[in-house]
């Protein structure tokens, strides 16, 4: 014997039939918010650039004729991590790409990687603040530049920061 009881297994009842129509639309709904956030991944240089709002400049520089600046940087590591915590909003981003401390060339020159090793927990949380920072992480990642290739980081005032990496420069 056969019951069309509302909540016997495969009833259908007008509340069964509500549900299941909100729920696709819900479903329907987060994939057209998730399409337009797709659409604008770190893959498009100016959806990058609109959401950090931020002039992003990069340069290439030589780590060892740079040492002093990029140690410099290095040792106000501690500083640095507060204010990378506090920012939300910058001027200008400058990216100093440092092809020949890249992994791949060997690392930092030796003066260079002393600093490292002597600053390793701060550069560490230093990497950790980056990464919770949306605009200072966007702007690192658009460029294909790996967390552990940050060495330092410098802001020069409060409204600008140059960012130290060891790679090269991303071609395109």
């Amino acid at each position: 014997m056969t019951t069309n009881h509302p909540t016997a297994p495969g009833a259908t009842s007008p509340e069964r039939n509500w549900l299941r129509a909100a729920a696709a639309a819900s479903l329907l709904c987060g994939l057209a918010f998730a399409g337009s956030a797709l659409a604008q991944g770190t893959e498009n240089k100016e959806a990058v650039d609109t959401i950090i709002g931020t002039e992003v400049q990069e340069e290439e520089a030589q780590a060892s004729a740079d040492a002093g600046k990029v140690i410099a940087a290095i040792e106000k590591t501690r500083d640095q991590i507060a204010l990378v915590r506090k920012t939300s909003k910058l001027d200008k981003v400058d990216i100093v790409f440092l092809a020949d401390a890249a992994p791949t060339e060997g690392g930092p020159p030796p003066e260079i990687e002393t600093k490292v090793k002597e600053h390793q927990a701060d550069i560490a949380e230093l990497r950790q603040e980056i990464e919770g920072n949306a605009m200072l992480f966007h702007a690192i990642d658009s460029r294909q530049i790996l967390m552990r290739d940050v060495l330092a980081v410098e802001f020069q005032g409060p409204d600008v920061v140059v960012i130290y990496a060891a790679a090269p420069k991303p071609a395109g």
